[in-house]
C-alpha cells in the first residue's frame, strides 16, 4: 500500500486480487475506488470526498499520468491498473458470483450479452438498474438485503464519479458480504451500445483524454480544465511531502538513495510558481452541479 497525492493506492496488481480474495473469504464487506485523474483532483479539493475515497479497502490507479508523476517525483515505477482492465480480469476468471448495479437498462442488457462471451455464468447473475436520484435518497438497507440474498461476491457499481464512491461508502455499513468496485464508464464501453474506449495506441501514449474529449466535449473539457489548473499545486504538495518524509525518517518508504537521483531537477521549476495547498481552494462549480451526484452538505462548505 502506498499514499500518493493523498490517495491510498494499492499499486501491486497481484496484491489487489489477493486482498479481494481475503475479504470475500472472511466475509468482510468493503469497496475499492478506481481512481483516475478526475477523482484525484476532486478528492484533493474536497476533504470529505477524500475521506470517502480513502474509506474503502484501497484505490487502484486508473490514471496513466499518476505513475508518470510518481516516477518524476519519487523515482519509483508503477503501472496503471485501469477500471476496464480489472473489470475484464475479474469477470473473465469465472470465479465469483457478481452483481451489476447502475446505468440504464439498454446498457445493462447489452453488457450482459457481451460479458457472456467471456463468462457464460453471467447470464444467471443480476443486472440491476438503479433509479436516478440523489445519493442520499437510495434505500441502502433494501439494496444491501438484495445483495445479501443473492450472495454476490463482487458488486460492480457504475454511477459516475463522485456519486458511485459516495454510494459505496453509504452502502458498506449495511452489507454482510461482498466487495464493491466502482468502474464508471466501463459498463458503456463493454455493452456494445455505441460508447467505446480509445484505441490502444492512444491509451499507450497517454492520449485517452483526447479521445474522451472528442466524445463528450462539454463534460470532459470542464474536467480537463480543472485538472490542468490545479496540477501544479498537486505536484508541489507531493514534492513537499516527499521531502518531509525524507527529513522525518532516515529510511524512507518512498524515497531512498537509489531512487532520489532519478528525480528530474526540472520538477521544482515546473511547480515553483504554484500556490501552497490544493485543498485550500473551494470546490469547482461542476462538482456542485454534477447531476445530484454529491451530498449537498458536502459541497456547500468552502474547503
Amino acid at each position: 500500500m502506498n499514499i500518493y497525492f493523498n490517495i491510498r493506492y494499492e499499486m501491486d496488481r497481484q496484491e489487489v486480487h489477493r486482498a479481494i480474495d481475503r475479504q470475500i473469504a472472511e466475509h468482510r464487506p468493503d469497496y475499492i475506488c478506481v481512481t483516475d485523474g478526475v477523482i484525484v483532483n476532486m478528492a484533493n479539493r474536497n476533504p470529505e470526498y477524500l475521506n470517502v475515497v480513502n474509506g474503502g479497502l484501497f484505490s487502484i490507479c486508473d490514471s496513466s499520468y499518476v505513475p508518470l508523476y510518481i516516477r518524476m517525483i519519487h523515482g519509483i515505477r508503477h503501472r496503471q491498473y485501469c477500471g476496464c482492465q480489472i473489470f475484464r480480469d475479474i469477470v473473465s476468471k469465472q470465479k465469483y458470483r457478481m452483481m451489476f448495479l447502475g446505468s440504464r437498462r439498454h446498457i445493462l442488457d447489452g453488457l450482459r450479452a457481451e460479458l457472456a462471451k467471456w463468462n457464460p455464468d453471467v447470464l444467471d447473475m443480476k443486472f440491476i438498474e438503479l433509479p436516478f436520484k440523489e445519493v442520499n435518497d437510495f434505500d441502502y438497507p433494501a439494496i444491501a438485503r438484495l445483495i445479501d440474498e443473492d450472495g454476490a461476491d463482487i458488486i460492480w457499481v457504475s454511477l459516475g464519479a463522485p456519486k458511485q464512491e459516495i454510494f459505496m461508502s453509504k452502502l458498506k455499513p449495511f452489507l454482510r458480504h461482498g466487495i464493491m468496485i466502482a468502474i464508471g464508464a466501463a459498463f458503456k464501453f463493454y455493452s456494445g451500445q455505441g460508447a467505446q474506449r480509445a484505441p490502444d495506441w492512444m491509451v499507450n501514449y497517454h492520449l485517452e483524454f483526447l479521445y474522451r474529449l472528442g466524445q463528450e466535449p462539454g463534460k470532459q473539457f470542464r474536467r480537463c480544465f480543472d485538472i490542468v489548473r490545479t496540477l501544479p499545486k498537486m505536484l508541489r504538495s507531493e514534492w513537499h511531502n516527499k521531502n518531509r518524509l525524507k527529513k522525518e525518517s532516515p529510511i524512507n518508504p518512498i524515497v531512498n538513495d537509489k531512487t532520489k537521483d532519478e528525480t528530474p531537477e526540472l520538477i521544482p521549476q515546473i511547480i515553483k510558481e504554484a500556490t501552497p495547498d490544493i485543498v485550500s481552494e473551494p470546490a469547482p462549480d461542476y462538482i456542485k452541479i454534477a447531476a445530484n451526484h454529491i451530498n449537498p452538505e458536502l459541497i456547500e462548505s468552502d474547503l
